[in-house]
Parts: C-alpha cells; structure tokens; sequence
C-alpha cells in the first residue's frame, strides 16, 4: 500500500483525484498523506488552491458514488467476499455499520470527518437504500472541512510536508478535534439564536 500511495503523490493533482478516489472507494489510501500533498503542490505554485481542492473533493465524490453504488447492488456480501484483496477488514465494516445505525443519514455527513470511518461510510448507507442525491450532498458536505484542513496543512507546512505524511494518525486526531470544536460551536450558536426571543 505503501508504494501505491507514493505512486499517487508523483502524479500530481491528477494523482490527488486518483487518491482521494479510491479512498472513498473502500481501498484505504491514507488521505492524511494525499490531501498534504495536494497542498504542498499549491505551496509549490503547481497549481491553484481552487483546482487541487476540486481534484480532491471530486475524487472523494466520485469514490463515494461508487462504494454506494456497489454496496447498493451488492450488499455487504459482495464487499465482505472480495474486500480482502485490497486490505479491507471486517472490523471496519462493522464500525460504520454501527456508526449508520446509530445516526441515520447524518451518519454519512459526520462519518467522513472520521478516520476509519470516512473510508467505508458509503456501504451502510447503499445497503439501507439512502437516497443517492442525499447522500452525495451529506458526503460532499463531509468532505469539504476534511479537504480544506489538510490542505492547509501542508501548505503551511511546505517543503516539511512529507512530515506530515509520517505523523498522519496525530494529524488526523488533531483534524476531528478542531471539526468536533467546529461543530460545536455551530450548533451552539443555532441553539442560542433560537432561545433568543423576537422583539
């Protein structure tokens, strides 16, 4: 897997939207390491913010639309039968099964914020029949914040980005931190608006 990602990463933002593709596609290609590289690229003036986070978040679209489309005709079965060949475990499965379970289609939307989860979120919501144009909007939605972070990242890390790509699992738990503070404050600021009376 190793190889494949350094592959990847020498083809530039082309390489970004194969990364990010097959992420979403239940092959787990570390999009700690992909999404930094996409942002050293720009540090680098070898493209724009705009086109590699486009690369990036069409990537993850299209993955997305696949994963579902293959959970969605051929259950959890057909993934279980043939995800050993490309490193898929069960255990991960059976956390975004659960992860589904417990928050409906939201799950989708909160689950690409989720290392471990992002990856294999579309198959509970293809086998549960989540309508396809919501749940493209829930994982577009999830993915934006998740794309624009660690783009930043390795801009602002530059030259050093390859040391992000060794520190990925910290990077990661970092990112849900902020996006959960994020969050947060998000649904504070709707609670306090709606406590607020009218004049």
């Amino acid at each position: 897997m190793h190889v494949l990602t350094e592959t990847i990463i020498g083809m530039g933002v082309f390489g970004v939207f194969i990364g990010m593709l097959l992420e979403s596609a239940y092959i787990p290609i570390p999009s700690e390491i992909i999404l930094p590289y996409a942002g050293y690229l720009v540090y680098l003036g070898h493209a724009s913010f705009l086109t590699a986070g486009l690369a990036g978040l069409g990537g993850s679209l299209l993955g997305a639309f696949i994963s579902y489309e293959i959970a969605f005709y051929g259950g959890r079965p057909l993934v279980e039968r043939y995800g050993r060949y490309i490193f898929i475990r069960r255990h991960e499965l059976d956390k975004a099964d659960l992860w589904f379970q417990r928050h409906g289609d939201a799950a989708v939307f909160i689950g690409r914020l989720l290392p471990g989860v992002r990856t294999f979120i579309s198959l509970p919501a293809g086998v549960a029949s989540m309508p396809i144009g919501r749940f493209l909007i829930f994982s577009l939605l999830g993915a934006i914040p998740w794309t624009v972070l660690f783009m930043a990242v390795g801009y602002e890390l530059g030259r050093n980005w390859k040391h992000v790509s060794g520190q990925s699992h910290l990077f990661a738990a970092i990112a849900v931190l902020l996006l959960i503070v994020w969050l947060a404050i998000l649904v504070y600021r709707r609670r306090r608006s709606q406590n607020t009376p009218r004049p």
